[in-house]
């Protein structure tokens, strides 16, 4: 497993691009890897045979661990193997058996009864009050009539009833019908000829049976997502974090964007947006607060002279953090260009990992997403992180009168082992003043 950056110690296998047996020429793609940053292509170091591979897709490796053995067929590469895991077999070529299945004859069925006692016309007993018709066909039938309840004139057994008793209808009354729902059921009850009646339900109603919600999805804690959770839990354990909230008026910098966007096409404007445009008045800001653009590394405060400004991006794999490099000497259009190209690079999955580290100070904006001010989490060993929330509309008095101007919520968490509350507020203040006269800024 490659060392794939400085700050990288392991790395997980995403897929194999090639197997066991294999022929591979040098410079072939092996296998694709997920640092905590990216997901990069692992290439062979020589042409021969790909002997072995020694970990499966999902594991997390140590860097500079052994993952597959390339070579001649045939050589023996078990001393190879790491962490007990051996090289696997070599796969069956001759196609599997295919199943044999034995036909079982079925058993032939019984006559359908329907749950009632078979009879002939010889056992139909004349006592029993049932029309000539339904006689006849309940001995043709088979069915035994005095199990019936009769729905004829004064519970006189009908044709309709032995019909009924021949498809297998229930022998309930029609309202032990409606109220059976949820109750147990007798096999037979209090009515005429045994059929049951609302007084034979029991009352007390059955569990309802509910419905097996499926299995939880269990996501293992690792890649991207771990490395988030272990420096954000590191972040605020290890430091003494303070946000600050203000606003700052958006009405200069919504008319500059409006401008950019009708901008001749050949000056290359019409693509800045307003994030792009808040990038920019943070890094022309921040060489005048030495202390914001600081690292806390081992115990001692390191004051960047040049601002490498990171700026958090939505990807999915997670949230990503690329860094512009010497952000404050970029003009509005570079850094607007620069910063697309890690915005694509970041969510497409192939930023080397030095793209990703080295950050002085880190904007993360929230606004495009309605939220209207936030706490941000310090990216370390950085000191301090801008939030950006959404744009609203804010009452402003005005000669005697109240205006509603749009303002661009902003929230600025310190470090307090490193910035002490009034600097951060004055930085906050002169990012606010930055973004009044954007227009005057760009043109430095």
């Amino acid at each position: 497993m490659p060392k794939l950056g400085n700050s990288v110690e392991s790395s997980i296998i995403v897929t194999w691009r090639k197997h066991a047996g294999d022929k591979v020429v040098k410079g072939d793609v092996l296998c694709e890897v997920e640092t905590d940053k990216s997901v990069l292509e692992v290439t062979a170091p020589e042409s021969g045979t790909l002997l072995a591979t020694f970990r499966a897709e999902g594991d997390d490796v140590p860097v500079l661990t052994v993952i597959a053995a390339i070579g001649k067929p045939g050589e023996d590469v078990s001393a190879l193997a790491t962490s007990g895991v051996m090289p696997p077999s070599a796969p069956t070529t001759s196609p599997a058996s295919p199943p044999q299945f034995t036909m079982n004859m079925l058993p032939t069925a019984a006559p359908k009864t329907n749950g009632h006692k078979p009879v002939t016309p010889q056992t139909v007993r004349e006592d029993v009050r049932i029309s000539p018709r339904a006689r006849g066909l309940a001995a043709k039938q088979g069915i035994d009539p005095t199990a019936l309840a009769g729905s004829g004139p004064e519970g006189r057994i009908i044709a309709r009833d032995i019909q009924a008793a021949q498809q297998g209808h229930e022998p309930l009354t029609p309202l032990a019908k409606d109220q059976a729902a949820g109750r147990d059921v007798p096999a037979s009850g209090s009515g005429p000829g045994g059929r049951i009646t609302a007084a034979d339900l029991h009352t007390a109603a059955q569990p309802v049976p509910q419905p097996q919600p499926s299995p939880d999805e269990i996501i293992p804690i690792k890649g991207v997502r771990k490395v988030i959770a272990e420096r954000m839990v590191g972040s605020l354990q290890g430091s003494a974090q303070l946000t600050l909230n203000r606003t700052a008026d958006a009405r200069a910098l919504l008319e500059y964007r409006k401008r950019l966007k009708v901008s001749s096409e050949s000056l290359g404007l019409h693509g800045i947006s307003v994030n792009d445009l808040l990038l920019f008045a943070v890094a022309r800001t921040l060489p005048a607060f030495p202390d914001l653009n600081s690292t806390l590394e081992g115990g001692a405060i390191h004051r960047h002279r040049a601002v490498h400004l990171a700026f958090a991006v939505d990807t999915a794999r997670g949230l990503l953090v690329p860094v512009l490099r010497n952000a404050a000497s970029l003009s509005l259009r570079a850094l607007a260009v620069e910063a697309n190209r890690l915005v694509q690079g970041a969510q497409a999955g192939n930023l080397p990992p030095e793209a990703l580290n080295g950050g002085t100070f880190t904007v993360t904006n929230l606004g495009s997403l309605g939220i209207e001010s936030f706490t941000p989490i310090i990216n370390p060993p950085q000191v301090a992180i801008l939030g950006v929330g959404s744009i609203n509309l804010k009452p402003v008095a005005v000669a005697n009168e109240v205006k509603f101007f749009p303002h661009l919520a902003l929230s600025l968490t310190i470090d307090h082992q490193v910035v002490d509350g009034a600097p951060g507020a004055r930085f906050l203040a002169a990012v606010a003043d930055a973004l009044t006269s954007i227009d005057l800024l760009s043109a430095v």
